[in-house]
C-alpha cells in the first residue's frame, strides 16, 4: 500500500477562494449571444492598435523587460517622471506586484493586514493571502459605496496596504476627490494607499478623483490603471502603476520581466497616440450605461449610482435565477450567489435584450 501523503499546497493557497472570471454566452435558439460577464469594451481597440499588432515582427525576441517604450510614452502623456511608472500584466499584474512587495508576513510571524471594501474586486483577497498577509475587508454601504468611515477606523499597527477600488467592480459607484482628500488626512503616511482606477476614463461625477494629483500630493499614494478597459486590449493585459520613487524603488524589484509582451507594448503605444479616437469610444459606452440605467429607473429598479461600464443588480438570493434567466436569452451575466449581478454594458442589441428582461424578470427582490 502507498503511505505517500499526497502532494498539497501550502496553507495559505489551500484555503483561498477560486477566481471566478465571467462566462461566455451559450447558445440560445433565436438569439444572437452576447458576452455581458466581464466588462470588456464591445467596440474593441482603435484602429492604429489593432494595426500594431500586425505590424509585430519580433515575435521571436524577448520584449523589452519593463515595457520601457511604454513607460517612455506614459510619462510624457502623464507628465510624470519615468522611473514613476512600472508595468504588469493588466492592473491586476500590477496590483499583484504591489502587495507582494509591501505585504506579507513578519519576521515576528504576524500577518501584515490590507484593508479593502467588500464587496468590491473579486482578485483582492486572493492576491493578499497568496503574499502570505491578512485581508481586512470593510463592507460597502447600501448603496454601493465604500465605507471610508469604517476604513479608517479598521486600521491598526498591522496595516500595510488600503485598496480603494474607484468606480468600484462590482457595485459600480466612484469615490469623490473630496472624501479621498479627507481619507488620506487620517491615514499614516508609512501606509500605501491604492487607488485602483481600472474604469476611471468611464466617470462622469461631479466630482471625480484626481488621483495624478493626489500621487504627487502623497509619497505613499499609488495609482493603478489598466488599457483593457477604454482602449479595448483586454486580451493583452497591460496595466501599471503610478507612484513616488518610495514605492516604486521597492516595486520594481518584484515586478515580473517581460510581464508586457511585444505585441501588448505596440498595441497600447498606438492606442495612446490615438487617445481622441479612445476617448469618443469611450462616450459611446457612457451613453449606453446612460440609456440602461434610465430604462432601469422608469422600469422600478433601485440600483447603486454606476460610473463605470456595467451595472449592478442588488438581487440578494435571486441572483444565480436571474443569471439563469439572462442564459435563456444568450445573455453572459456575471452573479454573485446571495449578493447580486453585474451587467456590462455591451452592444445596442445586448442592452435592449438585457433592459426588456429588467422589465419582465418577477424575481427581483
Amino acid at each position: 500500500m502507498n503511505t505517500t501523503p499526497p502532494i498539497a499546497p501550502r496553507d495559505a493557497v489551500a484555503a483561498l477562494p477560486t477566481y471566478s472570471a465571467g462566462k461566455p454566452p451559450k447558445a440560445a435558439e433565436g438569439f444572437t449571444p452576447y458576452k455581458l460577464s466581464s466588462n470588456e469594451n464591445p467596440l474593441g481597440p482603435v484602429p492604429a492598435a489593432a494595426q500594431a499588432l500586425r505590424d509585430v515582427t519580433t515575435l521571436h525576441r524577448y520584449p523589452n523587460p519593463g515595457a520601457e517604450e511604454l513607460r517612455a510614452a506614459l510619462a510624457e502623456e502623464l507628465q510624470v517622471p519615468f522611473s514613476d511608472i512600472v508595468t504588469g500584466a493588466g492592473s491586476l499584474g500590477a496590483l499583484t506586484q504591489l502587495i507582494s512587495a509591501f505585504a506579507g508576513t513578519g519576521h515576528d510571524g504576524r500577518k501584515d493586514e490590507v484593508i479593502y471594501a467588500w464587496r468590491s474586486f473579486e482578485a483582492y483577497p486572493i492576491v493578499v493571502r497568496t503574499a502570505g498577509a491578512q485581508d481586512v475587508p470593510v463592507p460597502v454601504l447600501g448603496d454601493g459605496r465604500h465605507d471610508l468611515e469604517a476604513m479608517t477606523a479598521a486600521v491598526t499597527d498591522r496595516t500595510k496596504v488600503i485598496l480603494l477600488c474607484t468606480p468600484n467592480n462590482p457595485t459600480g459607484p466612484a469615490l469623490t476627490h473630496t472624501e479621498v482628500t479627507e481619507f488620506l488626512k487620517r491615514i499614516p503616511q508609512n501606509i500605501v494607499v491604492v487607488i485602483d482606477e481600472a474604469y476611471f476614463e468611464f466617470v462622469r461625477s461631479a466630482d471625480p478623483v484626481d488621483a495624478m494629483a493626489l500621487y504627487r500630493e502623497h509619497s505613499n499614494v499609488v495609482v493603478l490603471r489598466t488599457f483593457s478597459k477604454a482602449h479595448g486590449l483586454a486580451g493583452l493585459r497591460v496595466g501599471y502603476a503610478i507612484a513616488q520613487p518610495t514605492v516604486t524603488d521597492h516595486l520594481r524589484k518584484v515586478a515580473v520581466p517581460f510581464a508586457v509582451s511585444a505585441v501588448a507594448e505596440a498595441a497600447a503605444m498606438a492606442s495612446l497616440r490615438h487617445l481622441e479616437e479612445v476617448h469618443q469610444r469611450v462616450e459611446t459606452i457612457v451613453q449606453e450605461r446612460n440609456r440602461v440605467t434610465s430604462a432601469l429607473a422608469e422600469a422600478g429598479w433601485v440600483i447603486p449610482e454606476t460610473q463605470a461600464n456595467f451595472v449592478w443588480l442588488p438581487l440578494g438570493s435571486a441572483a444565480v435565477d436571474f443569471a439563469q434567466a439572462a442564459g435563456a436569452q444568450a445573455l453572459a451575466v456575471r452573479p454573485f450567489d446571495g449578493e447580486g449581478v453585474r451587467v456590462s454594458v455591451g452592444e445596442p442589441e445586448a442592452n435592449d435584450r438585457f433592459i426588456q428582461l429588467c422589465r419582465t424578470y418577477s424575481g427581483r427582490l
